[in-house]
């Protein structure tokens, strides 16, 4: 199982961040896209590491569309010398429509088709390949040369495609390389739900798990004490109930039998009441979403839930922590 990180913030940081996290033993590096681009920190972050996979997570697909996700790929691909992963996800419609202005229907359609138009584009510039993609949502059939980046010495980025729904998910078993859980999902939900959905997906597409790799960023409460443990907890369950506060997500809350939570939640968002969120999420709830161990102990309880079912997992922490704390982490989790 490979261990990532992250990277967020200002720009300036972005280079030495990368550099040190590939120093300790990270596999991969994730940048969100939530107040900042999610693209440009990979270009600086491909600049100062040499091995260490660079990874959109996630970039809102439908704020774009298929050619110029293809040509910054393509242009981070090359970069990177092949090491990007462009980790695509929808976002709901509130964002789409209300925040970037942009159109919704359909998603998990519209997404396969944006996959499937974003590969015929580099099948254009990798093998000559007649531009000639038709689609319900997305049309292109222009590409003359001055606009012809060529074939990317590194080959095609792998794309990886986040997802909660069932829909969603059989779209990745079958058109991307990987998929992305969300960290508001359970050991439950992969097992009944997601890994199901993306082997129809497979099936779909005639092709088999194998070589298909999972990626989470998993919830993980821990501490160096009782008091970094409880403001780990307080953290968690807070962020917690925001997701759970989305009606898109309530399927992972019914699944356990907790839907009626969902109303609750949503209605205090609605009210504004975020702080005072967190306040119903009891513990049999945080276990069930988080990993809850002393430091000497998360990269066993890590493994012990997710180690045979994903390929990759990073650590996900809102709230203050020490970095240096996790290395202790990553070096056992590399053991295991």
């Amino acid at each position: 199982m490979k261990i990532d990180g992250g990277i967020s913030g200002g720009l300036d940081r972005a280079r030495a961040s990368a550099a040190a996290q590939e120093r300790r033993g990270y596999d991969g590096i994730w940048v969100a896209e939530t107040s900042h681009d999610p693209f440009l920190p990979l270009l600086l972050a491909a600049q100062g590491t040499e091995r260490i996979d660079l990874a959109t997570g996630i970039a809102v697909a439908f704020a774009r569309n298929p050619m110029t996700l293809a040509q910054t790929a393509w242009d981070l691909q090359d970069a990177s010398h092949g090491r990007l992963i462009l980790g695509l996800g929808s976002q709901i419609k509130p964002h789409i429509t209300r925040r970037f202005s942009m159109p919704w229907s359909h998603p998990a359609a519209r997404m396969r088709e944006m996959i499937l138009a974003i590969r015929a584009i580099w099948a254009c510039w990798n093998d000559g390949t007649k531009l000639d993609f038709r689609g319900d949502f997305y049309t292109h059939t222009l590409m003359t040369p001055f606009f012809n980046p060529g074939p990317n010495p590194h080959g095609d980025a792998r794309i990886f495609l986040a997802g909660v729904g069932e829909l969603m998910t059989e779209v990745a078993g079958e058109v991307a390389d990987g998929f992305i859980c969300h960290g508001f999902t359970t050991r439950r939900y992969l097992d009944e739900v997601t890994l199901p959905a993306l082997e129809k997906g497979r099936t779909r597409a005639g092709r088999a798990m194998e070589g298909f790799e999972l990626s989470g960023p998993m919830f993980v409460v821990t501490g160096r004490d009782e008091a970094e443990m409880a403001a780990a907890a307080k953290g968690v369950r807070g962020q917690i109930a925001f997701y759970g506060s989305t009606p898109a997500y309530r399927k992972v809350l019914d699944l356990h039998g907790w839907g009626d939570l969902q109303d609750d939640l949503n209605r205090m968002s609605k009210e504004g009441r975020w702080s005072e969120m967190g306040d119903l999420i009891d513990d049999e709830i945080l276990r069930e979403f988080a990993v809850v161990a002393p430091l000497d102990q998360v990269a066993a309880g890590l493994t012990d839930r997710w180690g045979d079912a994903l390929s990759r997992i990073s650590f996900y922490t809102p709230y203050e922590s020490d970095t240096s704390q996790w290395d202790k982490v990553i070096a056992d989790l590399k053991a295991a």
